[in-house]
C-alpha cells in the first residue's frame, strides 16, 4: 500500500507545469485530456520528483470554492515536503527561479530545511540529507 499521488489545485496547468517542471525539478509524467466528476472536460497532469513514489496531480480550480482555496491548501501551514540530494544546489537554483522563501537554510534533527511558497502560495518544506 502507498500513496500515489496528492493533488494540489493550481489556477492555471500550463505555468503548474513549468513551475512544477522547471523550478521544482519534477518530471512531467501525464499530461492528458480527461473529463471531471460532471463529465467536463479537463486535463489530467501528473507531475513526479524524480525516484518519488508519489506524484502531485495539478487539479486547475474550477468554480470559486476551489479558486477560493489555491494557495491555501494547507490553512497556512507548510503541507508539502520536497526532499532533493543536494540542497544547497536545489536551493540556490530556486531562488534563480524567483522562489520566496520564508526562512532561511537551517540544519533540524530531520535535515536541511528552508521553507518556501510555490508559485500559488502554498507552503512547502526544502529537505536536504541529514
Amino acid at each position: 500500500m502507498g500513496i500515489d499521488l496528492v493533488s494540489v489545485i493550481v489556477k492555471e496547468y500550463d505555468e503548474a507545469i513549468d513551475f512544477f517542471v522547471n523550478v521544482l525539478g519534477c518530471i512531467l509524467e501525464d499530461d492528458s485530456p480527461s473529463l471531471d466528476g460532471d463529465g467536463q472536460p479537463k486535463r489530467w497532469v501528473v507531475v513526479r520528483p524524480p525516484g518519488s513514489g508519489c506524484g502531485i496531480l495539478l487539479a486547475q480550480a474550477r468554480g470559486e470554492e476551489q479558486e477560493a482555496m489555491i494557495g491555501r491548501q494547507f490553512a497556512g501551514r507548510v503541507g508539502l515536503f520536497l526532499r532533493v540530494n543536494d540542497f544547497y544546489a536545489s536551493y540556490k537554483h530556486m531562488m534563480d527561479c524567483g522562489v520566496e522563501f520564508l526562512t532561511a537554510p537551517r540544519t533540524e534533527s530531520y535535515g536541511q530545511v528552508a521553507v518556501f511558497k510555490d508559485l500559488c502560495g502554498n507552503k512547502w518544506d526544502l529537505l536536504g540529507a541529514t
